[in-house]
């Protein structure tokens, strides 16, 4: 197996204050030895130094900007290192550590990562080629860091070679939680996706819809861009505009782009929330920018700079808004605050960046703490001469309390936690094993257990997922300004598992309520009652706001659409927040209508009554008994009656006997009535016809109560049909907007049809009979007032027909009342109140002799006409003969069939003329 044996570079420095590179050792920005040894990277210094656009020879720059929140971090691993090595956890195993300053640039942690990969206790620095390095003994075991998503995709893409554990305590970037691409890759903090859930949910939370992103053009930036968009979209939040910065602060273009995104938040004037995935110096820099033009916003903190003191001490820092951002869980921070306190007494020889630090304390000496920050990176930007062999005193201060106030609790808690995960995982693994020899395992044998190891801290339990992530949760802090001063305050938790925000005190929920009075939209929100409507050039979140329209409603702002109301027991009217109730109706008793034509009813049914009085006092006069007796004038006001009170049960709520009685009651009552009447027609037509034909066919049919029983039968059976197979019943007619007509439903239109209509061929065999007989003497003529009830009848009807086919609504039982009293009224007034006249206003005409003589009267008349009617025809037929010469062959047939019609004519009127004379008035006066 072939060896590639690659030398590790030195790395040299091109200022004349920086001293040459000899050996990678001088590289190392901390170490200290141990039997298992753990890498740590971190960003120590912001960039690299550099004259030049891009770099011309293979060989490191030396790193300006001394970053103090960073320094802190590599601090925090050094004294969770030395807690696990004060502890009885690893029983005579010591932990060591070797810490590179990766300048926040990919290019250096990489070249350090080469120095972790190198081979043990090898006289040079190499790293060899294998094909399995199942039992290649690297020099670290581990490699804690780094804190950019950036830098450790590329640090984890070398790990990978050996499957060294790589744990980092920042970098949340969601696709390292892909265990295809990184498979020795943990994190002791949540990915992306948990943070830019929690960001959308705040932002959904506080009404804002229109806002704006800030990202970095690197992996990390480019992700959580990615992610974040996908959560606002399941969020209906809508991105205003993205903007993204360069990833490095050598980049010259930055101050250009940091001055286009300003120009482009000033012109963007609705978006008042702005969520930042930056750097803690892209961050520095846009602020100091922003509160020089006087921006004033919502800044949405990511886990990189929401608790950078070196920004909220920005002079006049308050003038750029509020920020609120998201952080991770801190823990116990007392033993680490005195680890600083007493950090003068820590060795320095092996620790550079503390020795940095020291002397970039001695230059600024007599700075004030609120401007010891800006000092400090001030004099750290290549100005300050290194002296390697300088010794520090060690009653020097290091103004400790300074340091605390730049410590990120998060980020030292998640650094913590990384470096007990090592501690437990090789705790485990050296049960059976020696571990002080440092051949006792192989980096991917720690992995393996480091997966599985579950440890508590504070007492709570800690493990990584199947992602290899630690979802430890957030808090939400805010900044406020306290006496003077930016002071980062914690406002609730994050709920991972159940998206939540959990909120403790009432000043909380008050800092809650004050961030959703702030409006950052694109449009107006669409209050209820109204829904959004867009277009397709639109935005989802640009809108216009419309009414709901009728029957549908909006109960919420800023609603997609309007919901639909049950249309059969409710509606809305338009810009409705809610359903109402359709109002049941029906023709009501208390109703103006049904109280006119219940009065109607009733003075109908007084108006039977007073008939039935009259002609119950006159029982023996001539009208009385000419109009069929008092049976069957009882009879049909009895039916009279009955058609009044079935107009009851058209009124009310209709009930399925109501239904099923009122139909059925006014059918068979009303044929009933028409079949008596009927039989009066036929009878009078019987009595004054003088044709012999004719009398002989009305004596054949003229069958009183096998006719009328037979025509009510019929009635009844047509009824009877229709209750058994589609009988009528109450339905709840839900077509009108508003309200709920409660109708009886006929049950079967064809019944309901052939009820009446056979009503209509009895009425109509009645006005024919009637219509033959209305030229009898006027005081007595019933006929010819029961023509004009029956053509009363029919104008009823037939208007009837159309006008209850476009009726709808609670008046259609009304429609069908007037028709009945209509008819009703009609029938009675032509049939009974002529003989009521006679009776009550001419009582000499109602007398017997007074009967005989209009009889006597009326034959006589009658005789008269027909012989004048033979003298004519005699006269016609003569005339005919004589003047048809013409007529050919056919002149002799049909002359005598004419003779033979006068003859027989001529013999009819004879012998009528004697019966008329001779017997009508001796055998027809009883019977008329």
């Amino acid at each position: 197996m072939a060896l590639l044996i690659i030398p590790m570079a030195c790395f040299g420095s091109t200022l004349a204050t920086s001293p040459p590179c000899q050996t990678p050792d001088d590289f190392v920005a901390a170490t200290s030895p141990g039997h298992i040894m753990i890498g740590g990277l971190f960003a120590i210094h912001e960039k690299m130094l550099s004259s030049e656009d891009y770099p011309r020879r293979p060989e490191i720059q030396k790193c300006v900007g001394f970053e103090i929140s960073i320094f802190l971090q590599a601090l925090a691993m050094i004294h969770s290192i030395e807690m696990i090595n004060n502890s009885p956890l690893l029983s005579g195993v010591t932990l060591g550590y070797e810490i590179y300053d990766t300048c926040t640039e990919v290019t250096v942690a990489m070249a350090a990562t080469l120095r972790f990969l190198s081979k043990l206790n090898c006289s040079r620095e190499i790293v060899e080629f294998k094909c399995d390095y199942s039992s290649y003994m690297p020099r670290v075991k581990a490699v804690i860091g780094a804190g950019y998503s950036e830098i450790t995709m590329a640090v984890s893409r070398m790990l990978n070679l050996q499957l060294m554990p790589q744990v980092s305590y920042e970098s949340t970037a969601e696709i390292l939680s892909d265990k295809i691409r990184f498979p020795s890759f943990l994190r002791t903090v949540p990915g992306d996706f948990y943070q830019t859930k929690a960001m959308a949910h705040l932002i959904q939370k506080s009404g804002w819809n229109w806002i704006g992103i800030i990202a970095t053009d690197d992996d990390y930036g480019r992700l959580a861009l990615n992610t974040f968009t996908v959560q606002t979209a399941a969020n209906n939040v809508c991105i205003a505009f993205k903007e993204v910065l360069p990833a490095f602060l050598s980049d010259n273009t930055i101050e250009v782009r940091i001055n286009e995104t300003l120009e482009k938040i000033i012109a963007e004037a609705q978006v008042n929330v702005i969520v930042v995935f930056l750097r803690q110096f892209h961050v520095f820099k846009l602020f100091s920018k922003a509160i020089e033009r006087n921006i004033n916003k919502i800044w949405i903190a990511s886990d990189n700079w929401s608790t950078a003191t070196k920004i909220t001490t920005i002079p006049n820092v308050k003038r750029i808004g509020k920020v609120v951002g998201f952080t991770f869980r801190r823990g116990n921070m007392s033993s680490f605050h005195s680890f600083l306190q007493n950090l003068h007494i820590f060795p320095s020889e092996n620790n550079k960046p503390l020795r940095e630090y020291a002397m970039l304390l001695s230059a600024c000496a007599y700075v004030k703490d609120s401007d010891l920050s800006q000092c400090i990176s001030n004099h750290s930007q290549g100005t300050l001469a290194y002296k390697a062999n300088e010794d520090i005193e060690r009653n020097f201060s290091l103004r400790n309390d300074f340091l605390w106030d730049y410590t990120e609790p998060g980020l030292v808690h998640s650094i913590q936690l990384a470096v007990r995960a090592l501690g437990y995982a090789i705790r485990d693994l050296c049960q059976a094993r020696d571990c002080q020899n440092p051949n006792a395992f192989q980096p991917w044998e720690l992995l393996d257990v480091l997966k599985n190891v579950t440890f508590t801290d504070e007492g709570n339990s800690f493990h990584f997922d199947a992602n290899g992530d630690m979802n430890t949760g957030y808090d939400v802090v805010l900044w406020k300004e306290i006496d003077g001063h930016m002071t980062i305050t914690k406002m609730a938790q994050y709920d991972l598992k159940n998206d939540v925000f959990i909120i403790t005190d009432q000043e909380t929920k008050n800092e809650f309520r004050n961030l959703k009075q702030i409006q950052s939209k694109c449009s107006k929100e669409c209050s209820p009652g109204q829904m959004k409507k867009t277009t397709r050039s639109q935005h989802i979140c640009c809108y216009e706001c419309v009414n709901c329209p009728e029957n549908h409603y909006s109960n919420q702002t800023d609603m997609d659409h309007c919901l639909l109301c049950n249309n059969e027991t409710h509606w809305a009217p338009v810009r409705s927040t809610r359903c109402f109730e359709k109002e049941v109706e029906y023709l009501n008793w208390n109703d103006s209508l049904a109280i006119l034509l219940l009065s109607l009813s009733l003075l109908g049914i007084l108006f039977v009554l007073a008939i039935g009085i009259i002609f119950t006092r006159n029982l023996n006069t001539p009208v009385v008994k000419s109009s069929g007796g008092l049976l069957v004038c009882y009879v049909i006001l009895l039916c009279h009656f009955l058609n009044f009170a079935s107009t009851g049960f058209f009124i009310g709520e209709p009930q399925d006997f109501t239904c099923k009685t009122r139909q059925t009651l006014f059918g068979v009552s009303f044929t009933l009535c028409i079949s008596c009447i009927l039989m009066k027609s036929l009878k009078i037509l019987l009595a004054f016809s003088f044709d012999p034909k004719l009398q002989n066919f009305l004596k054949c049919l003229y069958k009183p109560i096998l006719i009328i029983f037979t025509c009510t039968g019929i009635q009844v059976v047509i009824c009877t049909i229709w209750l058994i197979f589609a009988a009528p019943a109450v339905e709840e007619n839900v077509s009108l907007p508003r309200v709920i007509i409660l109708e009886c439903e006929e049950g079967s239109v064809l019944a309901f049809g052939t009820m009446l209509g056979y009503i209509a061929i009895l009425a109509f065999i009645c006005f024919i009979f009637a219509f033959k007989g209305r030229k009898l003497p006027e005081h007595y003529n019933e006929a010819k007032f029961i023509t004009f009830g029956m053509l009363i009848y029919f104008i009823a009807w037939i208007t009837f027909i159309p006008v209850y086919a476009t009726t709808f609504g609670k008046y259609l039982p009304a429609v069908e009342i007037i028709v009945i009293l209509i008819s009703n009224y009609g029938i009675l007034c032509c049939t009974f109140f002529p003989k009521c006249y006679v009776i009550l206003c001419k009582q000499e005409t109602n007398t017997k002799s007074a009967f005989l003589k209009m009889i006597y009267s009326y034959s006589s008349h009658a005789a008269s006409s027909l012989a004048i009617s033979h003298v004519s025809l005699d006269s016609t037929n003569s005339s005919i003969t004589m003047t048809d010469p013409s007529s050919g062959g056919r002149s002799a047939a049909w002359q005598e069939g004419k003779d033979l019609q006068a003859q027989a004519f001529a013999h009819i009127c004879r012998e009528n003329a004697t019966r008329v004379s001779k017997i009508l008035p001796r055998k027809r006066i009883s019977s008329i």
